[in-house]
């Protein structure tokens, strides 16, 4: 067992990562792409706006832009539309998508090896404020674990997949569902 910091962070932000790829991938461009709540939510969408923000915070906050920036959605596109990396464009890809990032996680990756965990940068959009990597790092794992457990809940209400990492692990065999639904509903009733 490591107790390295970055080690630990590594180990933990793989599996939530391909675990947000693994509830996603397997999809049709439709099921991907088609809005799931009254404000557009949508699971490739999700998929594009992680990829784009783990690119700014350990990319660009760090004096160490992707790559493939012009890739990303461009700053000056969430003047138009503030939704601008919620959503596939028309010429956007689910496979598209999922190699961007890949990619963008392969140079998240490498920032983290890179630099030490008291390595300082600035967010441009939290007014060049400094943060730590440190700070990043548990700033974005955060917020992957919430666009994780939004993808988990809209892939259900798809076709019914559940499971930790991928759709079926994780989860009971041979589980009578509607039964466990309708006691939660008749425990719900009495209230």
């Amino acid at each position: 067992m490591t107790t390295d910091p970055k080690a630990v962070w590594q180990r933990y932000y793989r599996e939530r990562r391909e675990a947000l790829i693994g509830k996603v991938e397997d999809l049709s461009e439709r099921d991907a792409r088609m809005p799931r709540t009254p404000t557009g939510t949508n699971l490739l969408g999700i998929v594009k706006h992680v990829l784009n923000v783990e690119a700014i915070y350990l990319g660009l906050t760090f004096d160490r832009p992707f790559p493939g920036e012009h890739e990303l959605v461009p700053e000056e596109s969430y003047d138009v539309d503030p939704q601008t990396d919620w959503f596939a464009t028309e010429h956007e890809t689910l496979a598209g998508i999922i190699d961007l990032y890949r990619r963008v996680i392969a140079h998240a990756e490498e920032t983290v090896e890179l630099l030490d965990l008291d390595a300082v940068g600035h967010v441009e959009h939290w007014g060049g404020r400094a943060v730590t990597l440190h700070e990043i790092l548990i700033h974005n794992f955060n917020d992957l674990c919430q666009h994780g457990g939004q993808v988990d809940i809209l892939r259900e209400g798809i076709d019914g997949a559940v499971g930790w990492r991928r759709p079926g692990d994780n989860v009971p065999d041979g589980y009578d569902w509607p039964a466990y639904v309708a006691k939660l509903t008749a425990l719900a009733e009495r209230y």
